[in-house]
């Protein structure tokens, strides 16, 4: 789905849901099923699932995604680094998605966020790109431009 982008963005803006970012044919692991995953902190990113590969359809176009907040890195002011995860729990109470089902979002401007798992939409170039932390293997990376409260 194509929309209208705001001052300083590219004229089109690719909206991008989470079953975008796998590959054909394959099905995400529902939120309700992750679930039933252990809950040992200590073993999260090892309980991670193999990714099946990422799709590059994208790749520097920039993109609309709405997911949830677990941060990386912060400044005084807010968050410059996070996962944008699909479901609340992703990577903290419960194993990571798969890599295909992560994105790393960076922000040359803090995002004044103070809470874990804050719903957010992120605009901004988009590409493949595959990072490993603590938390988990990533598949993609967000450069974001604009950063706001997830309108429900």
């Amino acid at each position: 789905m194509l929309a209208t982008a705001g001052p300083g963005l590219a004229e089109t803006i690719v909206d991008l849901g989470w079953k975008d970012l796998l590959p054909e044919g394959e099905t995400p692991v529902p939120p309700d099923l992750q679930s039933l995953l252990p809950h040992d902190e200590s073993a999260m990113a090892a309980g991670q699932p193999a990714s099946s590969g990422v799709r590059t359809d994208w790749n520097g176009q920039i993109v609309r995604m709405s997911g949830f907040i677990v941060p990386i890195d912060f400044d005084g002011r807010g968050v410059t680094a996070f996962i944008l995860v699909p479901y609340v729990g992703a990577c903290v109470h419960v194993p990571p998605p798969p890599a295909n089902q992560l994105v790393l979002v960076t922000a040359s401007e803090p995002y004044p966020s103070d809470r874990l798992f804050e719903a957010v939409t992120v605009t901004g170039m988009f590409g493949t790109a595959a990072t490993s932390t603590q938390l988990a293997d990533i598949g993609y990376a967000l450069s974001a431009e604009d950063i706001e409260p997830f309108r429900y």
